[in-house]
């Protein structure tokens, strides 16, 4: 199937009454959570996870990933109004966004978010089509050994390139991967690690896990951390017009970022707070006068906001294409499809085109729905700021609770997370992320699958994934990767050492 037979396709799909409800329900939901800082795209999707069991599958995946992409545009509100990001990306937004507020120039930092979000979105549509069809048709001639090879790549990347420790990132992705071994072994049958609890066998529920560690955890982190801001600006929409000079000064910017973030995207481990922070790097080293950022720069804030929007929608290339998550979001994407008997990977695109170029025609039609949305009703974003989090904290318990819930109808998965909730928060404690832990507990029992498979084909010979060019590469420059984190790891431990001899 042709590009333009697939969208054809896809629109036929997406303006299906229902997905287009489901479609605006997820931008709406994603806009007021990147809006609210502490909740976060991942806390929200876990939350809306058990409601997918009960609508259809395209319906379900478009909801999520409109919570998504619709966080990234809300996330910038609360940044530029309060200097606290809603979402781990727009922190950057709090550089230049802020100051234009103190500057009485809010409605325009608004605005040009929301264009800059715009344009940076639809252009990461644009590099989804035209490269996911090319990605998969390679990926149609991997086996299982290049499967396995890629997957461990990916989790190499995703924990070492990450910010943190590497070997935290490291940490966590066994962890993570232990925690899927719990339960029914597929081959032989045996139950694993189930510590004789009957309610184990069929392992540790993905959603309990994931309102854990990204919903319990957050919630507990940010009581101590965030206030109620107050927001003392009046928004009109006369304030939010630009003038001239900020439309041409954001021009180059704002396609400058689309291919940062586009790139980062697509790459595991990297995702949207890279790619923003690298944009804003990238305009303030080309600036004629970079003494400007960090004083109300129009390109600080323009640039980064289409970097992480573009970003959001090209990590989407290699979790359809091949069915690796890039980041944790795209894990949870990806246990979604999963949940739904959906399996990501190249043949997704020949076995189910509905629900594939659906999904991408739906990005389009929820960017326009989020330009619609985010405009004219800035004044409701405000008010929504003016929220206690005494009330929001409890009421998000509560929904976290009743959702996991309903998932099964047992207890016991509210106990499960409420224990990962206590060990999430420890783990954040120690400077421990989360995100690597979801991403070993996703992909663990596949990258197991096809260990097994592979194995089973060379009959035991570990040789296999060395002799097949492609598994071979993947396995040498996930190597290179540990080579040069542990480089970086023991640099940085030589120079604090030589910073301690001269201060002594």
């Amino acid at each position: 199937m042709d590009i333009l037979n697939g969208l054809m396709l896809g629109l036929e799909s997406a303006l299906q009454p229902v997905t287009l409800l489901y479609c605006f329900i997820g931008v709406f939901l994603g806009t007021l959570i990147g809006v609210l800082p502490g909740i976060g795209a991942l806390a929200a999707i876990s939350l809306l996870l058990p409601i997918t069991y009960h609508i259809p599958p395209t319906a379900a995946i478009v909801m999520l990933a409109g919570v998504y992409y619709g966080a990234q545009y809300g996330g910038s509100t609360a940044s530029i109004l309060l200097n606290l990001p809603g979402t781990p990306s727009s922190a950057v937004a709090c550089l230049d966004g802020y100051p234009m507020a103190k500057q009485g120039r809010a409605g325009v930092a608004l605005f040009m978010t929301t264009i800059a979000s715009f344009v940076g979105s639809m252009l990461g549509i644009l590099a989804l089509i035209l490269f996911s069809p090319a990605i998969a048709e390679v990926g149609l001639k991997f086996g299982a050994a290049e499967y396995f090879a890629m997957m461990l790549l990916g989790l190499i990347a995703a924990s070492a390139l990450a910010s943190g420790s590497p070997a935290k990132g490291l940490a966590m992705v066994v962890l993570g991967l232990l925690l899927g071994t719990v339960g029914t072994d597929v081959n032989s049958g045996q139950s694993r690690f189930d510590f004789g609890i009957p309610e184990l066998m069929d392992g540790i529920n993905l959603v309990a896990l994931a309102m854990g560690v990204f919903g319990i955890a957050e919630v507990i982190s940010s009581i101590n951390q965030l206030k109620t801001g107050e927001v003392k600006e009046k928004i009109t929409l006369r304030s939010m017009t630009p003038t001239r000079k900020d439309m041409k000064d954001s021009i180059m910017p704002m396609l400058r970022g689309t291919g940062i973030g586009s790139f980062f995207g697509a790459l595991p481990g990297t995702g949207a707070s890279i790619a923003s922070f690298m944009s804003y790097a990238v305009e303030k080293k080309i600036a004629k006068d970079p003494s400007r950022f960090g004083n109300g720069a129009i390109e600080g804030l323009t640039a980064p906001e289409s970097a992480n929007n573009a970003a959001a929608q090209t990590a989407f290339v290699p979790t359809l294409s091949l069915g690796i998550p890039g980041d944790a979001v795209m894990a949870l994407m990806l246990g979604a499809l999963i949940i739904h008997g959906i399996q990501p990977g190249p043949m997704l695109m020949s076995q189910q085109p509905e629900l594939f170029w659906g999904l991408i025609v739906s990005f389009g039609i929820g960017n326009i729905m989020l330009m619609v949305l985010n405009l004219p009703m800035i004044g409701l974003w405000v008010a929504i700021l003016r929220i206690p989090y005494r009330v929001l904290f409890p009421a998000i318990i509560v929904f976290i609770s009743l959702g996991v819930y309903s998932v099964n109808n047992n207890t016991f998965d509210v106990l499960v997370v409420a224990v990962i909730g206590a060990m999430g928060y420890a783990l954040a404690v120690l400077k421990f992320e989360a995100a690597p832990l979801l991403l070993g507990f996703v992909l663990g029992p596949l990258m197991e699958e096809n260990l097994r498979r592979a194995l089973l084909l060379s009959r035991g010979d570990m040789m296999t994934f060395i002799e097949r060019p492609i598994s071979a590469g993947f396995l040498a420059f996930g190597a290179a990767i540990l080579l040069w984190s542990a480089w970086g790891s023991l640099k940085a431990f030589v120079q604090a050492r030589e910073k301690e001899a001269d201060a002594l």
